[in-house]
């Protein structure tokens, strides 16, 4: 049951099964604890490069009853500082949600279809009325005649071919 743990650190279930897994094969007495002086080691064996520095502040914030014990729980935390997301896609998707809202000027949640048509045109500059309407086709994945957030995105950060 890895309820609480999800919570704590935002780790998909089977990224915390992954991690039991890895914590287990590392709990060699089988105590249910991970000693602090290891974790260096661990962390350098699960892929992580923790500078010595990084260490002594990651076992302060971690092991906050200065028992030189790691149970799983804190385990968790402490991986999950170095596996969330690339922080590269959390500013991409704020910054998409920035340029967004400068088309969506009346806040409705979605750009429309005319708005996406100026903003196409000007960005693609020089197309014909068919090659502008065929793009605003595909853009427009459900025919709703606007693109949404989701939608818009999608846009963004799909690589043309």
């Amino acid at each position: 049951d890895f309820d609480e743990i999800t919570e704590n650190t935002g780790l998909a279930p089977d990224e915390i099964k992954c991690l039991k897994v890895c914590f287990d094969l590392f709990d060699t007495k089988k105590v249910e604890f991970l000693s602090a002086d290891d974790l260096g080691e661990i962390m350098r064996a699960m892929g992580f490069r923790p500078t010595e520095e990084e260490l002594k502040e990651l076992l302060l914030e971690i092991d906050e009853d200065g028992s030189g014990e790691i149970e799983f729980g804190e385990f968790s935390q402490l991986c999950a500082t170095f596996l969330v997301e690339d922080p590269d896609m959390e500013t991409m998707k704020r910054e998409l949600k920035d340029a967004f809202r400068i088309y969506d000027k009346e806040g409705l949640g979605y750009i429309t279809t005319e708005t996406l048509r100026g903003l196409i045109g000007e960005l693609l500059a020089p197309l014909t009325e068919e090659e502008l309407e065929g793009i605003l086709e595909e853009l427009d994945e459900d025919g709703s005649g606007s693109m949404d957030f989701d939608e818009f995105c999608e846009m963004m950060m799909t690589k043309p071919e």
